[in-house]
């Protein structure tokens, strides 16, 4: 399963398409230099395609295990690790103040792209870690982040998010891992949690978990929750990993891909904890250590469709059928669609780091709300496309496909998790009708704007793009308008057509920018005349309503006659 980091069409949608170069003129990035840029970039390309792409393969083959309580990770996954961490990728985009390198969020999610593309399983692990930081630099107290964070920065621990227990999945708020709070000002953590990304480590020296958890005087529900840092090993008085704290990975999970990423239930036992952020208040820096993972995710999904979609144009390249396949239309139109969608789901996600940068360097609201309005059309386009896109890769490949020798069904049994993680692809997109509306519109509006000036301006280099993503986006304004006079439960109806459309128009649009700039017509051209029209039918779908999906008797689902 070869693969090549695409630095070249990254780097072209990074500083053609969704405006890198203006992040780099503010004070903050000033340090993202065009040279800068391209030298990471084209060292991060090389990590992936030569260090880390070859240990995908036996993450797959020979799963993480549990052997006497001690996790031991898949071959070659620790050595991977290594130059990962020691290249200082981890730290890309966190605060200089204690180790990262301070650089832009966009260049930290191209790197990321990459790095998934080579080794899902094996990226999960600075993910979590990336967003572990983010959260300590937003919340934790001045002692917890000289602790942590140059440890986290480093790669030298690794960071976890404690969320989900068997009875608590979305729910969050019907935890019941309790706090008691210590005389030394600590506290004793007891509960289980489910489904933890990464909960033991043998390539870091310390795991380092944040676990939602509720006091005694904890209200119901998610207010009443508080955030608090369990490590694996407390540390001493050097900060290095010291005596082991009361928790213990009970098992792992058996699943359905990413075998080389140890899924634990943990179960923690009057483990000694350190508030993060104040008491009750846990979910506040949660979420921002989950916004960052959600655009993470995205990017995931993105990279799982490069690598799939890599590989099955590959193999039609060489597959002889009357000719090699990939002369043949069919799979044309297969490997076309898929890379088209690719780079609009590319676009949409770097996109969305890009106005994170913004944010961050002009504290300007207006770009705030642009990439709190992004992120969840990012993270569920993101993870749609790469699992349609590593479904068309088996298809590509026909009944080879699906012998798991080619290695190709890997991608798809990979990438599927995607779309649940973070917040599954339905909760995002009720998220974007929901919350992220309910500014009356405003931020949903500005991108659309922004989508129609840009039509505008291109009429008269691409006056066929430019007419059709002009069209799509006016409609788009309409059906939009259409929901914010709906209430809730008719919005969530109909929010997954919604965002799917909203996402279309998004990709046409940076399509069209693409081929105005020196990029591909032809991909433009595939994308505007054979994804934007799904839009259509998206948004048709968007406008249906509950009342057919209320008025019918659940046993319906259950196979009965309907009445």
């Amino acid at each position: 399963m070869a693969y090549t980091a695409p630095v070249e069409q990254i780097a072209f949608i990074l500083n053609k398409v969704v405006g890198l170069p203006e992040v780099a003129t503010t004070e903050q990035f000033a340090e993202a230099t065009p040279e800068t840029v391209d030298a990471i970039l084209t060292e991060a390309g090389r990590l992936a395609t030569e260090v880390i792409a070859p240990v995908n393969r036996q993450g797959d083959l020979s799963p993480a295990r549990l052997e006497n309580g001690a996790l031991r990770s898949s071959p070659g996954f620790a050595e991977a690790f290594r130059a990962l961490a020691e290249g200082g990728w981890i730290g890309l985009a966190s605060s200089q103040d204690h180790g990262g390198m301070g650089l832009p969020q966009a260049l930290n999610m191209a790197v990321n792209e990459m790095v998934a593309s080579a080794c899902l399983a094996l990226q999960l692990n600075p993910l979590l870690t990336q967003g572990q930081i983010e959260a300590l630099e937003h919340h934790g107290s001045d002692e917890l982040k000289a602790l942590y964070l140059p440890k986290l920065n480093s790669g030298e621990w690794s960071g976890t998010m404690n969320l989900t227990e068997p009875q608590a999945g979305s729910d969050v708020g019907a935890l019941t891992t309790r706090a008691e709070r210590a005389d030394d000002g600590t506290y004793r953590i007891t509960g289980q949690k489910i489904f933890i990304t990464w909960g033991d480590s043998d390539v870091t020296s310390n795991v380092c978990h944040l676990v939602l958890a509720r006091l005694p005087d904890g209200g119901a529900g998610t207010r009443g929750i508080s955030l608090f840092m369990v490590p694996k090993f407390i540390p001493d008085d050097n900060g290095d990993p010291g005596t082991p704290n009361d928790l213990r990975v009970v098992s792992l999970e058996h699943k359905l891909g990413i075998h080389g990423s140890p899924t634990c239930v943990m179960s923690f036992e009057g483990a000694k904890g350190w508030i993060v952020g104040a008491e009750h208040k846990g979910m506040a820096a949660m979420f921002t250590m989950m916004n960052c993972a959600r655009l993470g995710v995205g990017v995931q999904g993105v990279a799982q469709g490069e690598a799939a979609l890599q590989q099955a144009a590959a193999y039609a390249a060489e597959r002889m059928q009357m000719g090699p396949i990939i002369r043949h239309p069919d799979v044309r139109r297969m490997l076309a669609g898929a890379r088209a969608e690719v780079f609009a789901a590319r676009a949409i996600c770097l996109a969305c780091a890009v106005a994170i940068d913004m944010a961050r360097a002009t504290g300007s609201q207006d770009w705030a709300a642009r990439a709190a309005f992004l992120t969840p059309i990012a993270k569920a386009y993101g993870t749609d496309v790469g699992t349609r896109v590593a479904d068309t890769a088996v298809q590509v490949h026909g009944g080879m496909g699906y012998i798991e020798e080619t290695g190709i069904a890997q991608y798809l049994r990979d990438v599927r998790i995607t779309s649940i993680y973070e917040g599954t692809n339905g909760i995002q997109a009720m998220d974007l009708v929901g919350r992220k509306l309910a500014d009356g519109g405003n931020a949903a509006m500005s991108l659309l704007d922004e989508i129609l000036d840009g039509a505008k301006a291109a009429q008269a280099t691409q006056p066929e793009l430019a007419h059709q993503v002009w069209q799509s986006a006016e409609s788009l304004r309409e059906a939009t308008q259409e929901l914010l006079d709906r209430d809730l439960a008719e919005r969530f109806s109909g929010a997954v057509p919604y965002l799917s459309a909203f996402a279309r128009v998004l990709g046409a649009y940076y399509h069209m920018l693409a081929a105005t700039k020196g990029g591909s017509v032809t991909l433009a051209r595939v994308h505007v005349t054979r994804i934007l029209p799904q839009f259509a039918a998206d948004l048709a779908a968007a406008r249906a309503g509950l009342a057919d999906l209320e008025a019918l008797d659940d046993a319906v689902f259950l196979g009965h006659m309907a009445v």
